[in-house]
């Protein structure tokens, strides 16, 4: 790792906080929107089953497909091609502004969820890559999230200052939001264009080969690490349930609930920058680039109790359940992304990236369509026992993790 204040350190740092403002304004469009699709969608008369299937295969398209960019970006080292594409059809959030029929607009979340799969491997792949020798993988998660995680606060508060000055929540209301959302859009695009000159400048980061591509090979403790990553999603309450929870049980206002969500996102910028560095602590402690995978038992154990909170009826419990929310996402986004950094060669990186967020997608698909139609059945009782055996058989798996970290600090 370079010194700090090097100019080597320097601009690893000013590269980390562009791509950081970069996340940021593309979270105040999609997590802008998606705080306020449930709700929306339950104006347009859908049903929870249908919500959760639409939003779980969104997910689902939104991270399968990501294995499919992750394996093309590394075959063909055209990383930011991905990312300019993926960030590109962000255009279709405001779009969601301009449209009335509920199918339209489940292809533009559909779209959006496209275009997130293309940019995402390929620009965890450099911003690993920037950071692994100079300031840590999990600083540079931990801060780019945080950065991230203001856009996703703000993005909510266009929705609620609009609610706010018209005094409604009707269609019209949230039409014009979703189309406000065009401006953070614009502003990404330029800073896009500023990262890409910056970093090919700074010629920071190594060329992929193809033969590097084909020689390396993902280590089994990957593998593990996959199935831990599925059962923990898998028993993941997400908000799209959440809000539609408190939408039709009349627990908090429209305003509120996406306000709920702000905080939530608050609390997940918080964690990110604490964990990721007690992450990159670990690693310095032991001299093991695994050891900060320790930190991951406190996924399934925090996800557990999560239901327990968020499908409340009182408002005091919503809103721990909500912080509970943030601190989970806060972790998943720093940690689960700065273990494939170190589990991966930089060459299978993209691939690696690419597996982790498929299965990520297919736990978010069976966790929202299942849960959407347990809630559906009114058996609220049977996604809770669902959740605990998800995350029970989690454990296993990081358990099975420990086991392999022992086994190469040894070798």
């Amino acid at each position: 790792m370079a010194t700090k204040k090097t100019p080597e350190f320097r601009t690893a740092v000013q590269i980390i906080l562009v791509f950081g403002i970069i996340s940021m304004l593309a979270d105040m469009v999609y997590e802008g929107a998606r705080s306020a699709n449930s709700q929306y969608f339950e104006l347009l008369g859908i049903t929870a089953t249908q919500v959760g299937l639409a939003f779980g295969i969104g997910e689902f398209i939104g991270y399968g497909l990501r294995l499919l960019a992750g394996v093309a970006s590394d075959k063909s080292g055209r990383y930011w091609l991905f990312i300019f594409l993926g960030y590109g059809i962000l255009i279709a959030v405001p779009f969601m502004g301009f449209a009335k029929n509920w199918h339209i607009l489940v292809t533009l979340v559909f779209l959006e969820r496209i275009g997130k799969a293309l940019r995402n491997p390929a620009k965890d792949t450099i911003l690993s890559g920037v950071a692994q020798n100079q300031v840590g993988i999990g600083f540079a998660f931990g801060l780019q999230e945080a950065l991230d995680q203001i856009g996703a606060f703000a993005g909510p508060l266009i929705f609620t200052l609009v609610f706010f000055i018209s005094g409604k929540n009707g269609l019209a209301e949230y039409q014009t939001s979703y189309r406000l959302l065009l401006i953070p859009f614009v502003f990404l695009m330029l800073f896009l264009f500023y990262a890409k000159r910056k970093i090919t400048s700074g010629n920071l980061l190594p060329q992929a080969k193809m033969q590097s591509y084909k020689n390396e090979k993902l280590q089994p403790i990957f593998w593990n690490y996959t199935a831990f990553l599925f059962f923990c999603t898998v028993g993941l309450v997400n908000f799209s349930l959440i809000g539609y929870h408190l939408k039709t049980e009349q627990v908090l206002a429209d305003g509120r609930i996406i306000l709920l969500y702000s905080v939530a996102m608050l609390i997940d910028a918080i964690v990110s920058l604490i964990i990721g560095k007690i992450y990159d602590r670990l690693k310095e402690k032991t001299g093991c680039k695994t050891s900060g995978l320790s930190l991951l038992l406190f996924v399934p154990l925090i996800t557990l109790v999560l239901p327990f909170f968020a499908l409340s009826t009182g408002v005091s419990y919503v809103v721990i359940g909500m912080i509970i929310f943030g601190a989970i996402m806060g972790t998943h986004e720093t940690i689960m992304r700065s273990a494939i950094a170190d589990m991966t060669p930089f060459y299978k990186r993209g691939t690696g990236y690419g597996i982790f967020n498929a299965v990520y997608g297919l736990g978010f698909l069976l966790s929202a369509y299942g849960m959407g139609r347990l809630y559906d059945l009114r058996m609220q009782t049977m996604i809770v026992i669902f959740a605990c055996i998800s995350q029970a058989v989690a454990v296993f798996f990081f358990f099975r993790m420990k086991r392999i970290m022992k086994h190469d600090m040894r070798i």
